[in-house]
C-alpha cells in the first residue's frame, strides 16, 4: 500500500514530467513553424523541446532515491527557460525580442511558472523521503550492532 507520502510524489512527478513535456512540445511546435529560421534562438527552441522531451520521461523513470536531482535539475532547466522568455519580452535575447501577444507566450508563461513550482516542490518531497530513508537505515544499522547478537 502506498503512503501518502509517495501519492504526493507520484501526482508531482506526473505533474512535473506533464509540465516538461508540456514545455518541449510548445518549442517544438514553434520551431516548426518557423522559429527555426532565427538564428541562434531555432537552435535553442530544438534543443529546448529535445531536453525537455528527455527530462520529462526522466522524471518518470528515475529511482525515488534520485528522483530529487531529477526535479531539481529540470527545475532549474525550466526557470532558466522561463528567464530567458522573460528576457525576450523586456529586451532581446541574441537579438530577438517577443513580444506577450505572439502566439503562445501567455500559455508558455503560465506552463513555466507551473513547472518551475511543481518541480520545486518534487525536489523538496524527494529529498526529504531520502533523507529519511537513509535516517532510519542508520538508526536500524546502529541497532542492530548494539544488540547482544550482533546480527
Amino acid at each position: 500500500m502506498a503512503t501518502e507520502g509517495a501519492a504526493v510524489r507520484l501526482v508531482l512527478r506526473l505533474a512535473g514530467a506533464g509540465l516538461t513535456a508540456t514545455m518541449a512540445a510548445i518549442h517544438l511546435r514553434l520551431w516548426a513553424e518557423g522559429y527555426r529560421d532565427l538564428a541562434t534562438i531555432g537552435p535553442l527552441f530544438l534543443l529546448n523541446g529535445i531536453v525537455g522531451i528527455l527530462l520529462a520521461l526522466a522524471l518518470l523513470v528515475t529511482p525515488v532515491r534520485l528522483l530529487g536531482f531529477v526535479a531539481l535539475g529540470t527545475a532549474l532547466f525550466t526557470a532558466g527557460t522561463l528567464g530567458a522568455l522573460f528576457l525576450s519580452l523586456n529586451a532581446t535575447l541574441f537579438g530577438f525580442g517577443e513580444s506577450i501577444d505572439a502566439e503562445l507566450v501567455r500559455p508558455t508563461l503560465y506552463v513555466e511558472t507551473a513547472g518551475v513550482v511543481v518541480l520545486i516542490a518534487l525536489a523538496v518531497t524527494a529529498f526529504s523521503h531520502a533523507h529519511r530513508h537513509v535516517h532510519r537505515h542508520a538508526h536500524r544499522h546502529r541497532d542492530r550492532r548494539t544488540t547482544p547478537s550482533g546480527r
